[in-house]
């Protein structure tokens, strides 16, 4: 028999709490962003989350490739030895100017410092790359914004920028905070653009150092803010368009200055090569003004090593079409981020057999293509000004078309801009290519790509348009919390990174050293092998080989990779070390002394001569290798003495 209390229908049944909470938080969200434009407080909020959510690495995350070297051994932030002003007298490793390979960056040195002494935690120190993605997110939108006036486009600018897979590397690894901070100076001097035309230079002149100090590529500021200021000076203010840009310009040369004198001052180190060589007679003008600025900016001698950029081994057409291509792929990634790296070295990006293939096409026409895109878009809205009377003030819809085409003339320039400085194009990089490299030129494809998808919600187009718009950030959500996990801990990065770029020998070499950390000798082996196999002219591949056959106390197959190593690199200290301890742990000097004085005979004066030497003739008073000469062990702080 029914019960009679109970409807069958359903009719009158109690509403679920739950599913009203649920409906009534969704109503609240959406409200959000379609009833407020994104000003500063109003964005930051969905910034921080966004980023949180994406980014945010493991709490039981150790030490992570560069994080070793940034953190952990920089006698800045940690040795306990460095006067805290000395700051001005350190590298970004916190090296001194005769150690160090010219990256000046003080302000990431000093907020490292300062957290240290809350935390030793490297999850700790990346969430100042977090936070300050988030503000720059929020600085994106009220740019696009304040350009125009249009609520949709602008919350679009911001979500693209804080949503782009490209750039976790620079916003989950704590090394990325240089570019984070960089980017947030810059983006602080296009703020400071809409100030009154008295304090707009101060403005610019404060943000821009800013971002110098934090990385040297903002230097891409100075053209880019004084650019800005000519394109979007009329959003801004009335008249004075030229006047504003001639100010903008100055402001940002006098940071440049500013900067630069102070690092030579406190920091001389040696000029590259590029600066210091003659030039021909018949040299153009360009290049002679270009040579003349890098001997001025005291751009440092970069490292030359193949491993980590084949194109330093390329003639200048392959080398710039080398370059082409990794620019063509970094845009691939930038739209589409299927696969996503901590490493590109040798032979991930080697020197281009040919100068013309499809990706360096794409690249050449990218290079060109977008800055005349920016300027044909400013030409643009230059006519559509024109054309309105004089005493007719622009409508909403006018007010909108003029802003997005200054919205397409600043972001279509700035990408190859920006990215110019990591280009390869003119100096070669110690690095061929990396991720975090993107994180200023994504600032204009986020402006460019939110025109796009803002057009593509419009509504006679809105079905189809809202299908693309949900994917490409479903994708790219997906994407950056994917790579966000690589950094769970070291032995996770590199075996993702050795899946993405199976040609990296670096990939697979450094694999190899966390898994036998682990005790995994066999497996160290076997990606020991893989490493070796792509890159058999690398001594650290041989040294590395031969280092883990001794640790199997196989020292009879050891020794032969360990002497291929020494004779492909007499004067690397570090490797040698590593090999005759080991050795020395494992009663393999003894046995071979002839050979190794043969060695050291046969280079005379090199790190392998006086190292083979003290350990043959002094090994027993030093346990081996002197101790101030072995290589860093993992999770070790500075080295003394």
């Amino acid at each position: 028999m029914a019960n009679p209390s109970v409807d069958p229908s359903g009719e009158g049944a109690p509403p679920n709490p739950f599913k009203a909470r649920l409906r009534a938080a969704v109503a609240a969200v959406r409200a959000y962003f379609r009833d407020q434009d994104p000003t500063f407080w109003v964005a930051l909020t969905p910034a921080l989350i966004a980023a949180a959510l994406l980014f945010v690495r493991s709490p039981l995350s150790n030490y992570i490739f560069d994080e070793q070297e940034a953190l952990l051994a920089n006698p800045y932030v940690n040795g306990g030895e460095v006067r805290f002003w000395d700051v001005w007298k350190r590298d970004f490793w916190g090296l001194p100017p005769d150690r160090s390979i010219g990256s000046y960056r003080p302000i990431p040195n000093i907020i490292w410092r300062l957290l240290w002494n809350l935390s030793k935690l490297p999850f700790l120190h990346h969430w100042v790359n977090v936070v300050g993605h988030a503000l720059n997110a929020t600085l994106v939108a009220g740019l696009m914004l304040s350009l125009t006036r249009d609520r949709r486009t602008s919350w679009l600018a911001g979500a693209v920028f804080v949503a782009s897979a490209v750039i976790t590397e620079a916003v989950t690894g704590v090394v990325g905070i240089a570019d984070v901070l960089g980017g947030l100076g810059v983006l602080l001097s296009l703020t400071a653009l809409r100030l009154p035309i008295w304090a707009m230079p101060f403005g610019v002149f404060l943000g821009l150092g800013f971002g110098l100090f934090s990385k040297e590529s903002a230097i891409v500021g100075v053209p880019l803010v004084a650019w800005a200021a000519l394109v979007g000076s009329p959003a801004w203010h009335r008249g004075y368009r030229v006047p504003r840009a001639i100010l903008a310009f100055a402001a940002a040369v006098l940071a440049l200055v500013f900067y630069t004198e102070l690092r030579r001052r406190f920091f001389p180190v040696n000029a590259a090569k590029e600066a210091l060589h003659a030039l021909a007679p018949d040299a153009s003008p360009l290049v002679r003004g270009f040579h003349a600025f890098l001997r001025w900016f005291r751009q440092p001698d970069l490292p030359s090593d193949p491993i980590n950029n084949p194109l330093v081994n390329a003639d200048p057409p392959h080398r710039i079409a080398g370059a082409l291509r990794v620019f063509a792929r970094g845009l691939g990634q930038v739209l589409f981020p299927w696969s996503l790296s901590g490493d590109y070295s040798f032979a991930a990006e080697p020197i281009p057999k040919r100068l013309v293939f499809p990706e360096s096409i794409i690249g050449a026409l990218a290079l060109i293509g977008l800055p005349l895109l920016g300027v044909a878009a400013f030409v643009r809205s230059l006519l559509l000004d024109r054309r309105r009377p004089p005493e007719t003030a622009p409508d909403d819809r006018e007010l909108r078309r003029l802003g997005v085409m200054r919205a397409v003339a600043i972001g279509a320039l700035w990408l190859p801009v920006a990215y110019a400085p990591h280009a390869n194009f003119v100096l070669l990089l110690p690095t061929v290519r990396a991720e975090r490299f993107w994180y200023l030129p994504v600032v204009g494809s986020a402006l460019c790509l939110s025109v796009v998808a803002a057009w593509l919600l419009d509504a006679e187009r809105r079905r189809m348009g809202l299908r693309i718009v949900l994917a490409f950030f479903a994708v790219q959500m997906i994407a950056s919390r994917k790579h966000a996990l690589d950094y769970t801990d070291d032995l996770a990065f590199w075996k993702a990174t050795r899946e993405a770029a199976p040609e990296s020998a670096k990939a697979h070499l450094n694999y190899s050293v966390m898994v036998g950390a682990r005790g995994k000798l066999d497996e160290r082996l076997a990606a020991n092998a893989r490493a070796m196999e792509i890159a058999p002219e690398w001594p650290m591949a041989q040294i590395y080989y031969g280092d883990t056959l001794c640790r199997l106390k196989r020292i009879d197959e050891a020794w032969p990779y360990y002497r291929r190593g020494f004779l492909l690199a007499p004067n690397d200290p570090n490797l040698i070390a590593l090999a005759l301890q080991c050795l020395w742990d494992q009663n393999g000097v003894e046995p071979r002394k002839a050979e190794l004085i043969q060695l050291s005979q046969q280079f005379p004066g090199s790190w392998l001569a006086f190292l083979a030497n003290d350990i043959v003739y002094y090994g027993k008073d030093h346990g081996g290798v002197q101790k101030k000469y072995r290589p860093r062990s993992y999770d070790e702080g500075p080295k003394k003495g």
